[in-house]
């Protein structure tokens, strides 16, 4: 037990350093994007010089030109001569930018959803199952959802649809119909670290439906129904046990005092007459026919 925990606490340790390794990497790699604009060399600068006289000769008609604003929940990655501009993304509100060698790009930071399309699976117990989903992600690091992928948004629709067929796979119909809440956390854990690297960041991700074949289906139902006929018969035979058991002490209760025989009649006659029947049945005692017998 000691050795297992030991190695589970070495595995997580292993784990969290890769993962601060990995944010280190992360971050050394968007900050050399957004000082890449020191390397544009000494043409660039006078393009700049130039952008920004030709700028300063055009006021105020220019200024509208250089103006530019971001909402609250945008931000934008300018370009200057084609390289990301010194300190990474601007916004929210006013920022400038020079007409004839910057760029920008805006970039939505709200959180995105978007529906796995059903993906036909075949799990680990050889069964198609037709599995959807819904993925939230959001935008954490603009400047490396820009520079690092082309399109940010499709390369984490098809890379959710990857790992829902990777991560049912290993799983039986059993388990994906029980655990959807640990294979939609272990789908969450392997986003996140697949798309670290473009700046986006998995928040949720949740398994919608599970569809079986027809003919599993009907397989399923006949099992649960042969299984619930044979607890119902079980249960029907334990109340006949127990009622000949509650039967058999009646019968020595009534053995031992025989006007309780003849209070079960009183009884029984009083029932059948709160009923407003027609027709009474009234028993006659066993002992007045004896004597007619006898002769």
């Amino acid at each position: 037990m000691e050795e297992g925990r030991e190695t589970s606490a070495m595995g997580e340790q292993t784990k969290t350093g890769r993962q601060a390794d990995h944010y280190h990497l992360t971050v050394a790699e968007t900050k050399a994007l957004e000082n890449s604009d020191s390397d544009i060399g000494m043409c660039g600068w006078m393009l700049v010089l130039f952008s920004i006289l030709l700028t300063l000769l055009t006021l105020p008609i220019s200024i509208w030109m250089c103006i530019k604003i971001v909402k609250e929940y945008e931000r934008a990655i300018i370009f200057r001569l084609g390289r990301i501009l010194r300190g990474g993304a601007k916004g929210p509100g006013l920022f400038f930018i020079l007409p004839c060698t910057d760029s920008f790009i805006n970039v939505d930071m709200r959180t995105i959803t978007f529906d796995i399309p059903p993906q036909e699976v075949l799990t680990k117990d050889s069964v198609t199952v037709s599995v959807d989903g819904v993925v939230y992600y959001r935008v954490q690091n603009a400047t490396l959802a820009v520079a690092n992928i082309t399109n940010a948004d499709a390369a984490t629709r098809l890379l959710a649809q990857t790992t829902l067929r990777n991560v049912l796979g290993t799983k039986n119909l059993a388990e994906i119909l029980s655990d959807r809440e640990e294979i939609a956390h272990s789908m969450q854990s392997t986003l996140d670290d697949a798309t670290d690297d473009w700046g986006i960041k998995v928040e949720r991700v949740e398994i919608k439906d599970v569809k079986l074949p027809l003919q599993l289906q009907r397989a399923m139902a006949a099992e649960a129904e042969a299984a619930r006929e044979a607890r119902a018969k079980v249960i029907a035979a334990e109340g006949e046990m127990n009622a000949s058991r509650a039967l058999k002490e009646a019968s020595l209760v009534i053995a031992e005092s025989p006007s309780a025989l003849q209070l079960r009649y009183l009884q029984t006659l009083n029932t059948i007459a709160a009923e407003k029947n027609s027709t009474i049945i009234f028993p006659l005692p066993i002992d007045m026919m004896q004597s007619f017998l006898k002769r």
